[in-house]
This record gives structure tokens, C-alpha cells and sequence, in this order.
């Protein structure tokens, strides 16, 4: 049985673990409202963008292609972009993204896929499961902002537009709220806007100079606000993931201590009724 110094430190150790796991959890809460309203904020532009680009592209004549970027080919090679997150202790924020990267690649594996990562934890996971890793940006988000997403935009809209690749697809976990993130898989390249096309716009829009030319600079734009927000949604999903875990392991804490300490009790206890036994029967043997 542990000595009551064995449990002193280790009721120590725990209580030291619950103020790291406290502080993680008030810097992640911090963080989340700042990445929270980021997010908010981008998805109305996202949106209106998207539904701009439908409307646009509802005018187009039939079989014209308006843009290089909404070329549709044969797809046999794919860039494929993950989003995870630089460190852990996260719950399970990276684990649902390599889940869902390894599905994706399984129903591709007829295709020749080109990994890129952003986010150390979906570098290391995917390159240590045997697939090669074109290019990682690690510690990305540190510098996040919409000209580093410019950047990464363009490197895979190069790709697509040289012919190096046919698709490109976007993977990372959608923002839902401080106690969920839902893994989002969407198609990048070729650009289609999820709003649709058929249905009847809710306002005109007047296009100076043409709808054309409009459209030659909304869609690399559009693709910019894609990777952008996809960015803003793991960042705000990647704090509220830390801060929940870090929330039970601090709870979790709690309770080993509240069990530790019992234990603590019970044993010392038990040592002192020993002990006055040890004395009452030398006592009574001194009597005889």
C-alpha cells in the first residue's frame, strides 16, 4: 500500500496538473471570443459573395465557360488541403480531421492526391501513416490573417490552373458552437458557389463594367474567402475544442483529489488506530 508521503505528493501533482488545466482553459476562453466573432463576421461576406457568384453565373450563356477557375475536367489528380491544429490537448478536434482526411483518401485512392497541411498535428498523423505530404505550413496560424490565406489560395489555384492538378479540396472543422465542431469537406477548385444557381435571386444586381469582367475578379476572390473563413472556423473551433477539454480535466482533477484526499484520510486513520492499539496492548502487557 502507498505510504502517506505517496499520497501527499501525488494529491500535489494533481493539483498542480488542475491550475495548468485552469489556465488553459481561461486563455482558451479569451481567445475563443475574439476567434468566435471573426468568424460571425465572415459568414454574411461569405454568403452574399456566394450569392452574387450564383447570380452572375445563372447569366451566363449555357456551356460557356466564364472562368478558368470553373473549368471542369476529368478528375485524376487532387490537391488535397487539411486544415488541424499546431498542438493538442484538444479533445478530439484533430482526430474527427485525420478521421475524415483517411475516409477521403480511401474513396480517392484511385486518383492521384496531392496532400498539403496546414496545422502540424495533420502533418505529422498523415505523414506517419505512409502518405506523402506535399507541403506543410506549420505555425500558421500564429500570423493568420486574410493576405496568408491570399497566399495559400493562390499556390493551389496555380496547381489547378497549370493542369498539375484537376480538383482541389478543402478540409477543416466548422465553428458550430463552444461545445461542437463538425468536420467540413467542401470543393474548392473547380469553384462552384453553394448558393443555387436556379433559384430566383432575392435583388438585381447592375454589373459595370460586364458581368464578365465582374466575374474575372469576384471568382479568385471567392476562392480567397473560402480558405479564409475555412481558416477563421478551425481557429474559433480549435480554442472552444481546447477550452471544453481543458474544462473536464480540470473537473476531472478535482475529483481525483476529492478521491486522493479520502484515501489520505482513511489510511492515516487507520495508521493512528493502529498505532494506539500497538500502545493500549503494550499497556496491558506491562500490567501482566
Amino acid at each position: 500500500m502507498a505510504s502517506l508521503r505517496d499520497i501527499r505528493k501525488r494529491i500535489r501533482s494533481v493539483k498542480n496538473t488542475r491550475q495548468i488545466t485552469k489556465a488553459m482553459k481561461m486563455v482558451s476562453a479569451a481567445k475563443l471570443r475574439k476567434a468566435q466573432e471573426n468568424v460571425i463576421a465572415s459568414r454574411p461576406y461569405a454568403a452574399t459573395l456566394d450569392a452574387v457568384m450564383s447570380q452572375l453565373l445563372s447569366k451566363s450563356e449555357p456551356g460557356a465557360v466564364a472562368h478558368p477557375l470553373l473549368t471542369k475536367r476529368e478528375v485524376k489528380k487532387i490537391e488535397f488541403l487539411v486544415v488541424s491544429s499546431d498542438r493538442g490537448l484538444a479533445g478530439g478536434f484533430n482526430s474527427n480531421i485525420t478521421r475524415r482526411a483517411l475516409k477521403f483518401l480511401a474513396e480517392h485512392k484511385d486518383a492521384e492526391v496531392t496532400i498539403t497541411t496546414i496545422g502540424r498535428k495533420g502533418s505529422e498523423f498523415l505523414r506517419g501513416r505512409g502518405f506523402n505530404v506535399r507541403k506543410d505550413w506549420p505555425g500558421f496560424f500564429a500570423k493568420l490573417s486574410y493576405a496568408t490565406a491570399e497566399a495559400v489560395a493562390a499556390e493551389v489555384t496555380a496547381r489547378f490552373l497549370s493542369g498539375e492538378v484537376d480538383a482541389v479540396y478543402f478540409l477543416f472543422n466548422e465553428f458550430v458552437s463552444a461545445i461542437a465542431q463538425v468536420p467540413n469537406l467542401t470543393q474548392l477548385l473547380p469553384y462552384e458557389p453553394k448558393a443555387d444557381a436556379s433559384a430566383k435571386p432575392a435583388s438585381e444586381y447592375a454589373y459595370e463594367p460586364t458581368p464578365q469582367a465582374v466575374l474575372e475578379k469576384l471568382v479568385p476572390q471567392a476562392v480567397n474567402v473560402k480558405i479564409y473563413r475555412g481558416l477563421l472556423e478551425s481557429w474559433a473551433a480549435e480554442h472552444a475544442a481546447r477550452m471544453a477539454a481543458m474544462e473536464n480535466a480540470t473537473k476531472n482533477a478535482g475529483d481525483m483529489i476529492g478521491t486522493l484526499t479520502l484515501f489520505y484520510n482513511r489510511s492515516r486513520q487507520a495508521l493512528i488506530t493502529k498505532e494506539l492499539m500497538e500502545i493500549v496492548s503494550g499497556a496491558e502487557a506491562l500490567k501482566g
